[in-house]
């Protein structure tokens, strides 16, 4: 697929441990001619953990990217209006944004970008990253399994043996599963081993 003339809006929340396998997947995107803002929740903005700092990401960020980093519910609620992003793909997507996407709380630019991409009936990814996915937070996935307009990077398993709630995305089809949204297709196989991967 040609991304000249399509803008993704890259989002990112705190699933720290995943970020340096995030960033190569930024720059797919960039590299196949996309435009891509990125939009961070206020953990990836404020909080150093031993996957790295906080100022080292955000640098990361703009550096791939060209663009400023979107990060109040101010700054990405215009998305809705201006019609910006063709495809949005929050990656990681932690339990806690999935949770609260499911239940219509938007409390984060992350959030907001998601409920302006929901209002143009334009494709949201996500590709999720959660120690909760076969516990409570399964009920808030399979609620988005079922909504119109929202996409799902494959996912599984990532360590049933130690975490056998853990589930976690496939990051590197990320741009493919964008792709197939953009088609209003849902990548297949959704459910793969991922602790085989």
């Amino acid at each position: 697929m040609d991304w000249t003339g399509k803008t993704v809006g890259y989002a990112l929340s705190g699933s720290h441990c995943t970020l340096a396998e995030i960033m190569p997947q930024i720059q797919r995107f960039v590299d196949a001619g996309a435009n891509v803002v990125p939009i961070v929740s206020n953990t990836i903005m404020t909080t150093d953990t031993r996957f790295g700092k906080s100022a080292d990401w955000q640098t990361q960020l703009k550096a791939i990217t060209g663009n400023d980093i979107i990060h109040t519910i101010v700054d990405a609620e215009p998305l809705g209006p201006s019609k910006l992003i063709d495809v949005l793909l929050i990656a990681p997507c932690t339990g806690s944004t999935t949770s609260r996407l499911a239940n219509a709380i938007t409390d984060s630019a992350v959030l907001m970008a998601a409920k302006a991409q929901m209002r143009n009936l334009r494709p949201v990814v996500l590709a999720i990253s959660t120690n909760d996915g076969l516990g409570l937070n399964a009920a808030n996935i399979a609620k988005l399994l079922a909504a119109k307009h929202i996409y799902f990077v494959p996912f599984g398993q990532d360590n049933p043996v130690q975490k056998p709630n853990s589930l976690v995305a496939r990051m590197d089809l990320a741009l493919e599963t964008c792709e197939a949204a953009l088609q209003g297709k849902q990548l297949q196989p959704l459910l793969i081993e991922r602790f085989n991967y």
